[in-house]
């Protein structure tokens, strides 16, 4: 009886441990798990440059956009497939080269600091709705962090 304790004993410890990592790890900033390598259009781009950063892999569903190097609105990848309704990936469509990204962008885009901690990124993406923050320093475009991001961190924990 007294191994079944110690044992029980054992595997409870184990949990604590193991809970006690997570939380310290969601304590991490965003800056540690943040994609990094992030393409930006600018207002006046014609989406067809949207869908050249779509179609390659692996692609963000949101895409931030920027004007003198600082954030000034995002396009997420269901903008983009409204704006251009029923055409196809050929490059020539005439829909690619009319519109404008200024024409089919989200303005004042939520964004976070790379300081912000793992567990405040998760609730402003619960709390907003989002599936993506785009993360700033002094509204420059540092990176983004996703739930997809956040998901695979969890596992691997």
């Amino acid at each position: 009886m007294h191994r079944l304790i110690n044992d029980h004993n054992h595997k409870y410890r184990h949990l604590f441990l193991n809970i006690n990592i997570l939380v310290m790890n969601l304590n991490s900033t965003v800056a540690e798990l943040m994609s990094t390598n992030i393409e930006c259009v600018q207002p006046d781009q014609q989406i067809i440059d949207l869908k050249h950063i779509y179609e390659k892999e692996p692609f963000h569903q949101h895409v931030p956009v920027t004007e003198n190097n600082q954030l000034v609105g995002i396009v997420s990848l269901i903008d983009f497939m409204r704006a251009i309704h029923n055409a196809s990936l050929d490059d020539n469509e005439p829909v690619y080269h009319s519109i404008l990204v200024k024409d089919i962008m989200s303005l004042h885009p939520v964004s976070i600091a790379p300081t912000t901690t793992l567990k405040d990124a998760s609730k402003q993406l619960i709390d907003g709705g989002f599936h993506s923050l785009i993360v700033t320093e002094n509204k420059e475009v540092k990176g983004i962090i996703t739930t997809t991001d956040l998901l695979n961190f969890l596992i691997a924990q």
